[in-house]
């Protein structure tokens, strides 16, 4: 069913885009708010199970059951009330993105719901011209349902599938897609455990905090040991907006229903004001090659380069607990170039890492290792 409904959701969108990233753009910011609407369904529940009064995080006219599928009595999408055409797109446009924006200026902290809600809808837009296409998608992600983890578990593989789709369109798709196969190669060498920390500073579609979850969720087994799995594990940075929606979604259909991920730009950071509290225990991340920052950027690290890869390299090397492991997504070329930051940045990894892995053909000795360094 799920299957159906996100072709039927693709084959309105080639009415109203033509690229696979405007396909999982759209289709994210849907499914947000479908999902939102689910996290207060629940939440409400549980609040009348306890005999306490829940207040939903939405004004009433801006819920989901107000403005994008009011019911009638029979639980039928009630006709006369029901926003369509002209009238739907422009109480999107208008009001309910707006609204939603706000709530990065409503909110108390950057790591509250609410914060995340205004920051993806301070970034996005509706790119569907008609609301009658638009109607029609709301009433297919209407039909998604986030209710087991066996429904969720589905809904994050078709939402993969279209994430590697986008990474295998061109126009940067790529960028935000690191291939299966490599991030599960590369946790199966830093091995994350239960009780430690996991960052991703270049997050894209948060591929490897994704995977993290699923290799580590069989092992908790306390109620005490999947909290801290929940809410105290999964850290990520990520700068460009898309791929920030893309991620959170991402690691909420996954499971893990409040990610600590922030909207930054990670490289923004000086490495000096990195204190022990924010390092981790574990790194994993596949940096964008090739990228460029403006000077005033350069000057957050000792070794200055005009590629990111290596801004992003001393980042993580600062962001590493002592005892740490790290599995970095690096270009073949670094153990060849010549130039000062290439030659620079392989001194320092020699003189702070213990090296057991660093190149795509596998696990080299120590030694040999050293050696290509």
């Amino acid at each position: 069913m799920f299957e159906q409904a996100f072709k039927r959701i693709d084959d309105i969108l080639s009415l109203e885009v033509s690229t696979e990233l405007d396909y999982v753009e759209q289709t994210s910011w849907l499914l947000f708010l479908k999902y939102l609407d689910a996290l207060e369904q629940d939440r409400a529940q549980i609040a009348i199970l306890h005999g306490r009064p829940h207040a939903f995080l939405l004004d009433e006219r801006f819920q989901w059951n107000a403005w994008a599928m009011p019911l009638n009595a029979q639980g039928a999408l009630d006709h006369n009330v029901a926003l369509v055409g002209d009238d739907l797109r422009d109480f999107v446009n208008r009001e309910l993105f707006p609204y939603l924006k706000g709530f990065k200026q409503r909110a108390d902290r950057p790591d509250t719901i609410e914060y995340k809600i205004g920051e993806i809808f301070g970034e996005l837009e509706n790119k569907f011209k008609s609301g009658y296409n638009l109607r029609a998608a709301i009433e297919l992600v209407d039909a998604l349902r986030f209710n087991t983890q066996g429904e969720k578990h589905e809904l994050s593989e078709l939402y993969e599938g279209k994430i590697r789709r986008m990474g295998n369109a061109g126009r940067n798709g790529g960028e935000y897609y690191t291939p299966r196969p490599l991030i599960r190669a590369i946790l199966e060498v830093v091995k994350p455990r239960i009780g430690e920390t996991i960052y991703d500073g270049a997050l894209g579609s948060a591929g490897f905090l994704c995977e993290a979850f699923a290799r580590m969720t069989p092992e908790a087994k306390t109620v005490a040991a999947r909290e801290q799995l929940q809410t105290r594990t999964f850290y990520g940075q990520e700068k460009k907006p898309l791929a920030y929606i893309i991620g959170l979604m991402n690691m909420i259909l996954h499971g893990i229903d409040a990610p600590n991920i922030i909207h930054t730009n990670t490289l923004e950071q000086n490495l000096n004001d990195i204190q022990e509290r924010d390092r981790h225990d574990v790194v994993v991340a596949n940096p964008p090659f090739g990228g460029r920052e403006r000077a005033e950027v350069k000057q957050n690290f000792p070794i200055q380069s005009s590629e990111s890869a290596y801004l992003f390299l001393q980042h993580f090397i600062r962001k590493l607990r002592a005892g740490g492991r790290a599995g970095i997504v690096i270009k073949n070329t670094f153990l060849s170039n010549t130039d000062n930051a290439s030659v620079s940045l392989r001194k320092l990894l020699l003189e702070s890492c213990d090296l057991h892995t660093v190149h795509a053909s596998g696990p080299r000795p120590d030694a040999d290792v050293r050696q290509l360094l």
